[in-house]
């Protein structure tokens, strides 16, 4: 009788094979982004008032972002490296673009108008930040040394200033969260980390003067939402409110009385963590988180398991970006972070938050998938 053999034994169906092959597709960080994209319906139905307008629209969106995220999970991360510095260059001409003629919108200038849709290019530096800055460390020795820190900063506070100037701080943050995560998982030491955050403490009256009034007030209020109740603090106090409600199993689905009667802002953008952790409570709040980790898990042991310096940089900062969209959305709606406009991510409405991050997600596919089958 013939013996297999260990690699024998583990060797994977033919079929199962080729069809890997053909979609490139990591099968448990699939699972995770389409369980957090289904829920995102149920907890929409409720937070949107009951609208299927809202769930038909939102899953035109998801079904672009799927679709986005399986094409460029075909694409050899090779070519991710070979057009950094051109994404990254051409998404700089286009912010600079939005800041001349970019169209205005609740007193903000993010959008460019190309005719049958409108584009908003600080969704693209999301992605092409950590691109650029992991291109250019990997053509260096790892830990970088104080000349490549000070050009890849440089890298970093360009788009992040133009961003800023729009203004969209929310943005901004995340666009500088992805260079700085790159910068973290390149071997910086803790000492350096923290004579970074001692610096920008020593800064913060001077970024205090150049921030405009209403940033100004959202800090405020983040300090003391009570003082103006039924003004600046409103959002977040019913926002508490609607999460103290929910107790430990939640008032079960449909049942966000904060939400159904308007007192809740935002309901199904910024604030739906609110509504779900009315909704579902302590313990769905914990099965949400979950889900997150998860997530995160499997971007890491992809970044782990990457093939060369430059997707392991990559793949690590849009793993550390997607947590910085967690943390700071859910932080903000407990009332923990000031208020910047941070979706939660797979889970609000809206369709370039969720178009970007899956766009980050297949490139980690791409990363994990080439190397497996190449």
């Amino acid at each position: 009788m013939k013996t297999e053999t260990r690699s024998e034994q583990f060797e994977p169906p033919s079929l199962l094979g080729n069809v890997l092959r053909k979609l490139h597709i990591d099968i448990p960080l699939f699972i995770g982004l389409l369980l957090t994209s289904l829920l995102s319906f149920v907890i929409l139905y409720s937070a949107g008032g009951q609208d299927m307008d809202v769930l038909a629209r939102q899953a035109g969106r998801v079904g672009l972002a799927f679709f986005i995220m399986t094409v460029l999970a075909h694409i050899d991360p090779y070519q991710f490296k070979r057009y950094s510095t051109l994404l990254f260059g051409l998404g700089l001409f286009l912010l600079v673009a939005v800041l001349i003629m970019g169209q205005i919108g609740k007193g903000a200038q993010r959008w460019l108008e190309l005719g049958l849709f409108r584009f908003q290019p600080s969704e693209m530096i999301k992605i092409t930040t950590p691109m650029m800055i992991a291109w250019y460390l990997a053509e260096h020795p790892l830990p970088p040394k104080a000349k490549e820190l000070a050009i890849a900063a440089i890298l970093i506070i360009i788009p992040t200033l133009l961003i800023a100037k729009q203004p969209d701080l929310g943005t901004a943050l995340l666009v500088a969260s992805a260079g700085a995560g790159v910068l973290f998982f390149a071997g910086l030491s803790w000492l350096f980390i923290g004579g970074i955050i001692a610096a920008l403490a020593a800064l913060t009256p001077i970024l205090w003067h150049f921030m405009h009034g209403y940033q100004r007030d959202r800090v405020l209020t983040f300090l003391n939402p009570e003082a103006d109740p039924l003004g600046r603090g409103y959002h977040i106090i019913q926002s508490k409110i609607a999460i103290g409600s929910g107790g430990v199993y939640g008032k079960g689905w449909l049942g966000s009385t904060q939400s159904e009667l308007d007192f809740l802002p935002e309901s199904s953008t910024d604030f739906i963590f609110a509504v779900f952790a009315e909704e579902f409570g302590l313990a769905g709040c914990l099965g949400l988180l979950a889900l997150y980790l998860l997530i995160i898990s499997r971007c890491l042991y992809i970044a782990t398991q990457a093939q060369d310096t430059y997707c392991r940089l990559l793949a690590s900062s849009l793993a550390f970006t997607f947590f910085v969209y967690v943390f700071v959305n859910i932080g903000m709606v407990i009332g923990i972070l000031p208020v910047v406009g941070v979706p939660l991510p797979l889970i609000s409405y809206g369709g370039t938050s969720i178009v970007t991050l899956l766009a980050g997600f297949g490139i980690l596919m791409s990363i994990h998938t080439h190397k497996k089958f190449r």
